[in-house]
């Protein structure tokens, strides 16, 4: 079956910066559906047409990947507001932050733990790759067509780097 708009795939991938560092692997496949919320649109773009055993090489600008860096979503917020056990790389859901942060922050987002000092914490609404051009090797794994249920919810709930606030052993950007 050729990948279609509206349909399952299931992708391995390695995920590179642009010198070649390996920012994520991908060995297990994992199904995303097309025409959804799953992936970025460039990807789904590329891979129309293709089918199980392919093989693709992208290069994403920013722009088409995560954005370009916004230092207008970098927040300074009061240490004490947060939980003793706090730690660098922990995220947090912009609509539930601690009641006394910056009231005016950006409540759709997920906010990243980057920073911790003893009277502060710089939280970060940026994606973690934002402002990073990014190349993906993909292996189209399997294509199947997505139910009714599915193309109703939008997404099989594994979006391609979506951030989900820190839950016990979810610690993942996919």
């Amino acid at each position: 079956m050729k990948i279609t708009p509206q349909c399952v795939v299931a992708l391995t991938w390695t995920l590179k910066d642009t010198l070649g560092e390996v920012l994520d692997e991908l060995d297990e496949p994992v199904e995303f559906l097309l025409g959804g919320n799953d992936l970025l649109a460039k990807i789904e773009e590329r891979l129309q047409g293709h089918e199980a055993g392919d093989a693709l090489v992208l290069h994403l600008d920013p722009e088409s990947a995560f954005g370009d860096y916004d230092e207008n979503l970098v927040f300074l917020e009061a240490r004490q507001l947060f939980p003793t056990e706090l730690e660098e790389g922990m995220s947090f859901d912009g609509a539930a932050l601690p009641a006394g942060c910056t009231p005016d922050i950006p409540a759709a987002l997920i906010y990243t733990v980057t920073e911790i000092y003893p009277e502060h914490v710089v939280l970060d609404g940026n994606h973690p790759l934002a402002g990073i051009a990014i190349r993906l090797s993909l292996k189209v794994e399997s294509v199947r067509a997505a139910s009714e249920a599915e193309i109703g919810r939008g997404s099989l709930g594994t979006g391609f780097f979506r951030l989900e606030p820190l839950a016990p052993g979810n610690g993942t950007l996919h």
